[in-house]
């Protein structure tokens, strides 16, 4: 069923347009606590990140929570990750994060987790629409919710990631200079790495409200670049706003995306047994992930763009490790979602148990070149991706490249853009192809 409020990642706009209102948040908890309510009270978490309207969608979603029941525990700035593992070990009906990930300041959503720590089942989210559009009731006064505060979440956290790694880990030796975004991260994964013993260096970790993704973190890597070279750094690692995606960077400053980050873990658990199954990629991982891990025998799917998809590709498979290039990384056997501190601490185990530096442990991958162009069309016009002529084009474009690279056409599910991505071994040729078919994809939205 189609949905009317829920996207892929929860509900995401800007501020101030519906329905990132306070009026809307005040109706969305209130669905919600009903929505979860199943007998009597219930026990329902919230996190957020650093932006400044996360303050005026906390105290709507409280109280829309309060009046269906559901007392409310406030675990201020915490990554999203974070929610979703405390939303299990406090054993609540579910898990809210305020946040737009890697999105500016002035963008905002609320991302929901059940009290598996996983993403919510479709019929869940379904009667959560119902239950909006429906008139807002309050319970007798005797039942109304209360809320409370976790002083100790952070530190719970914390704890957790670091048993993501041997209890015998000691990063002695490491320098690493990590990139906050001046978000969610900027008190935890400091303190992470500095406590398996690494000599750690933050940037962008001074949150005002404003500054969240601005210029820095996972989107915007050339202040950690600079970083790296100029500390003479062993690596860097680059959050988002939220603390689900993760990057890195080499001793060189070069920059090394989800898909190489991937490659290095499954390397890993491959060599090591421990990896369960096959990797899960996306329909955008590079064709040099897949062409990897074939050379080491380890099966790899690919399954729509998104990291709900990639986690619904898993459990069905009954696999372990899947993402995405922009960073989202899934360790299933730590964890239930994208953890950007826990993958990054998958990757530097990696690079100590291999004796390699980053930037020799990435060669072992080779990223074919992958052109990306995006083509903007009138929403409800003709369907370009689904027209006769682009689809020959793209039928001859995949025939002369020989079986060495790939054409995918596909339409963005937060705006109406067509990507056009063309990637395989000679980057002139891959290019001259995008641009052709970016070419006629923008004739025929005409």
């Amino acid at each position: 069923m189609s949905r009317k409020y829920f996207g892929t990642d929860g509900i995401r706009g800007h501020v101030g347009q519906f329905p990132i209102t306070p009026e809307f948040m005040l109706k969305l908890g209130w669905a919600a606590g009903m929505a979860f309510r199943k007998h009597g009270k219930c026990r329902i978490l919230i996190g957020k990140d650093t932006r400044i309207s996360g303050y005026m969608f906390e105290s709507a979603l409280e109280a829309g929570l309060a009046a269906a029941g559901a007392d409310v525990q406030l675990l201020g700035p915490m990554p999203t990750p974070a929610v979703a593992y405390l939303t299990r070990t406090f054993q609540a009906e579910a898990g809210i994060v305020i946040s737009a990930s890697h999105n500016p300041h002035d963008d905002n959503g609320i991302k929901f987790f059940s009290s598996l720590g996983t993403k919510l089942p479709d019929e869940v989210e379904l009667m959560i629409e119902e239950l909006l559009d429906q008139p807002m009731t309050v319970v007798e006064s005797a039942q109304i919710g209360k809320a409370s505060r976790i002083n100790d979440a952070a530190g719970r956290y914390i704890e957790f990631c670091k048993s993501s790694v041997p209890t015998s880990t000691n990063l002695a030796g490491l320098k690493v200079v990590l990139d906050c975004a001046h978000g969610a991260t900027y008190k935890v994964a400091p303190s992470v790495f500095r406590e398996l013993g690494a000599e750690v260096s933050v940037i962008a970790a001074q949150p005002n409200g404003l500054n969240i993704n601005d210029q820095c973190g996972s989107t915007h890597v050339e202040a950690l670049q600079a970083a790296v070279v100029s500390q003479k750094a062993d690596l860097g690692i680059a959050f988002d706003g939220d603390g689900d995606r993760v990057l890195m960077v080499d001793q060189a400053g070069v920059v090394v995306d989800g898909d190489e980050l991937l490659f290095l873990i499954a390397r890993d658990l491959h060599e090591r047994g421990r990896l369960e199954g096959g990797v899960v990629g996306t329909l955008m991982s590079n064709l040099g992930l897949e062409l990897a891990l074939q050379e080491l025998a380890i099966p790899f799917v690919r399954a729509k763009v998104g990291d709900r998809y990639v986690i619904a590709e898993l459990l069905e498979r009954g696999w372990v490790l899947g993402g995405e290039g922009s960073g989202h990384l899934v360790c299933f056997q730590h964890t239930t979602t994208g953890d950007a501190i826990i993958a990054a601490l998958q990757v530097v185990m990696a690079l100590r148990r291999s004796g390699q530096s980053l930037a020799e442990a990435r060669q072992g991958m080779h990223k074919c070149p992958q052109v990306l162009i995006n083509v903007r069309y009138q929403a409800g016009a003709h369907d370009p991706v689904a027209d006769e002529r682009v689809q020959v084009a793209c039928a001859e474009v995949t025939a002369a490249m020989a079986g060495k690279g790939r054409v995918l056409l596909r339409k963005s599910g937060t705006e109406p853009l067509v990507r056009v991505m063309v990637e395989g071994e000679d980057e002139r040729a891959v290019r001259a192809h995008a641009e052709s078919l970016a070419g006629l994809v923008a004739e025929v939205c005409a």
